[in-house]
């Protein structure tokens, strides 16, 4: 037993690191090198959360990262297992910036053994100076080759809690993520900025052996339960539990993620959903939590005891710490009963005392309606509670409306699929939608699932989802209104808050439900719009937004995008890519 603790020991000072985040300034980051300026005291000047929402400043400031991707060996709840990894770390490195400045990724693809291509996606950013910097490989570039380099650059244009991710096949859920915080002005006050806490579900197995198991003929294999849940990449894991005939080393008691209070202090929470699959039911158990922001988009504040969060979603909450110096208390993230997975608790531990940040997991009770939420919820809070702090109102009549109905069935060839109005997406890396309609050609095979729209000035979109799946569904270049949603069938009138419906960038459909989102088309660009489950968009849940065609044509894309697509041609002229999926 000793022999078999000290190879432990040792192996684990050859894998891959546990990202640690810190606490983050409350009120904005301050640097010297480079420097953040301060006009009239902030980096964003007097713009407020009151009096601006379209137009973000221009700091000049450049916040650079170096990322290298590569394969690795990680045991994030105790089970070594292969991962995907960025900068040697899982999850990723923290990005950081303030409103306003410009974010410089310099990616380098370095996965051997075997190779793939990749691309990093900037979650919920708006991209609207940079429509082409969105990461989508087959959408707005090629995929970064093998050995190759890209450098992604682009204006934090929204603020708030966000993260990126691979969208190279289900390959984030490997591993290739991390969380993006942008500073900006403040609605509530608070102290302390806990920073990002990111809830994923966790499974034992690749990614690519998942993927290619969830387009099967057998629909047994084609539903994958996840082995874990994670709370910043950590939780325990029962050894006894591992298969039989698995021969992976696994050492049980793995570390758990803990968090400091400050007693009396109020504590800003930034929850994001980086899993897979699951639904996430968030909860800090003797403690309330006030709502403040969903996506990138601040709210009315309220009070809960239970956040859900699909994945892809976002919300900020604020913590009133208790007075005093108590003892430790649980911090809770439980997989949705209606979600896949073989085990969905994850914990974590909230300590006041110093002395206590070495204890054991402590034994308090959860909320009654977290527990019930956890066992009968599968939706996202109710739109009458989520109103946006700065109000804007759509057009009562959009200049265009498009049904779209979700379903999931066999093709010829017995293949499980999801379908989205009856055809299945696939991508094809070597002609990104964005470049070639910057050319003029704006027809593409039906598989592509392009969907043009047009000069409209607005769209509507009425998603039918009559299965028995929830789908977090996210559209990319926007915050969408969330106009309506619920089970059965939408009526055709209802708009909840129609002065100001809740804006965001992921919103769940429910199972057997409908979602009625509304944009403005003030971004012209090819824009994803997809389940976020990964296995689901890679079984073909997704279609392409294209949007102003015309204005398409006049957008100064630089010719590095281009290069990527003839770094690719080279790169697959000489290797065949085994693209078994979407591609996204």
């Amino acid at each position: 037993m000793q022999y078999a603790v000290l190879i432990t020991l040792l192996l684990g000072s050859l894998v891959a690191g546990q990202a640690t985040y810190p606490e983050l300034p409350p009120q904005y980051l301050l640097t010297t090198n480079p420097v953040t300026p301060l006009p009239q005291g902030f980096p964003w000047g007097a713009k407020t959360a009151n009096n601006t929402n379209v137009y973000p400043p221009h700091t000049g400031v450049i916040r650079a990262y170096d990322f290298t991707i590569t394969r690795g060996w990680a045991a994030p709840d105790g089970y070594y297992k292969d991962v995907m990894l960025v900068n040697n770390q899982f999850p990723g490195p923290l990005i950081e910036a303030n409103w306003g400045d410009t974010i410089q990724v310099t990616v380098h693809n370095q996965i051997t053994a075997p190779e793939e291509g990749t691309a990093l996606h900037w979650h919920g950013i708006l991209q609207k100076d940079m429509q082409w910097m969105d990461g989508v490989p087959g959408v707005q570039q090629c995929p970064i080759v093998p050995g190759g380099s890209f450098t992604y650059s682009f204006l934090a244009d929204l603020y708030g809690t966000t993260w990126y991710h691979s969208h190279y096949s289900g390959q984030y859920a490997g591993g290739v993520v991390g969380p993006l915080i942008i500073h900006g002005p403040s609605t509530v006050a608070y102290d302390t900025d806990t920073g990002p806490i990111i809830l994923s579900d966790h499974y034992h197995r690749e990614y690519f052996d998942i993927v290619k198991d969830t387009m099967s003929t057998d629909i047994n294999k084609v539903i994958q339960l996840s082995d874990n849940n994670l709370i910043n990449g950590r939780n325990n894991f029962d050894c006894a539990k591992v298969a039989a005939g698995d021969t992976r080393q696994c050492f049980s008691n793995a570390a758990t993620s803990k968090f400091r209070f400050y007693s009396g202090k109020v504590h800003r929470l930034r929850l994001i959903n980086a899993g897979a699959e699951a639904i996430q039911m968030f909860s800090i158990d003797g403690h309330i939590m006030k709502v403040i922001a969903n996506d990138f988009v601040p709210i009315l504040p309220y009070d809960t005891k239970v956040i859900t969060l699909g994945v892809g979603q976002r919300t900020d909450v604020l913590v009133q710490a208790q007075t005093g110096t108590p003892t430790p208390f649980v911090m809770r993230s439980y997989i949705a009963s209606c979600s896949l997975f073989n085990q969905p608790v994850a914990k974590a531990m909230v300590y006041y005392r110093t002395q206590d940040a070495a204890a054991a997991m402590p034994n308090t009770t959860p909320w009654p309606e977290f527990t019930s939420a956890v066992a009968n919820q599968c939706a996202n809070d109710a739109l009458t509670l989520t109103k946006p702090w700065y109000p804007i109102t759509p057009a009562a009549t959009p200049s265009t409306s498009r049904n779209v109905a979700i379903n999931f069935g066999q093709n010829a060839s017995g293949h499980w699929l999801w379908t989205m109005d009856g055809s299945s997406f696939r991508v094809n890396y070597n002609q990104p939608v964005l470049l070639l309609s910057k050319t003029g050609n704006n027809s593409f095979p039906t598989n592509w699932n392009s969907y043009n729209f047009g000069s409209n000035a607005t769209v509507r979109i009425h998603v039918q989802n009559p299965g028995f799946a929830a789908h977090p569904m996210h559209l990319h270049g926007h915050n969408f209104w969330v106009l309506a949603e619920g089970t059965g069938t939408w009526d055709g009138t209802t708009v909840v808050n129609a002065a100001n419906p809740q804006r965001r960038d992921t919103q769940i459909v429910r199972a057997g439900g409908y979602l009625v989102i509304q944009v403005n088309q003030d971004n012209p660009g090819a824009w994803p719009f997809h389940c976020h489950i990964a296995w689901h968009v890679s079984a073909g849940l997704y279609i392409t937004v294209l949007e102003r065609p015309a204005d398409i044509a006049n957008l100064p894309i630089p010719s590095i995008m281009a290069q990527t697509c003839r770094d690719w041609a080279t790169y697959t002229n000489t290797t065949v890519v085994d693209q078994i999926d979407s591609g996204l």
